[in-house]
């Protein structure tokens, strides 16, 4: 007679723990789909600020057409190491992005994603390469 309820208890404990379980396999299928947006916002970022490092390629500065890119893709440009260079030099440029998100039990959490781009003027410009 002792042992009356005690299937009752047991299946209390294993929803538990499966509650648990779903939560946390959730949460990592959140963050890494958060890491995907900031992997893939820094990329589209680096990629747009490259080119308008070069004048003549673009109408904008390099520091807003790599945060334009960013919030396009879902992130928030943190830095971006992108000078204007007028001259035909291969340049690259650095830049970092942040995606936030709600994370069920562990609140706001902050990715950071970075990426470099390289660019070329010369080639850009229809230019031999140099050798």
């Amino acid at each position: 007679m002792g042992d009356r309820g005690s299937a009752a208890v047991l299946m209390v404990a294993m929803a538990g723990v499966v509650a648990v379980v779903g939560m946390g396999s959730a949460s990592v299928g959140l963050l890494l789909s958060v890491r995907e947006v900031a992997a893939t916002a820094a990329e589209a970022a680096s990629l747009a600020a490259a080119v308008a490092t070069y004048p003549p390629a673009s109408s904008g500065a390099p520091v807003v057409v790599a945060s334009e890119m960013a919030e396009q893709n879902g992130a928030q440009l943190e830095s971006c190491r992108c000078a204007v260079d007028s001259s035909l030099r291969v340049r690259r440029v650095t830049v970092v992005t942040a995606a936030i998100t709600e994370v069920p039990l562990f609140g706001t959490v902050v990715i950071k994603g970075s990426a470099t781009a390289e660019f070329d003027p010369a080639a850009w410009a229809g230019h031999p390469a140099a050798s």
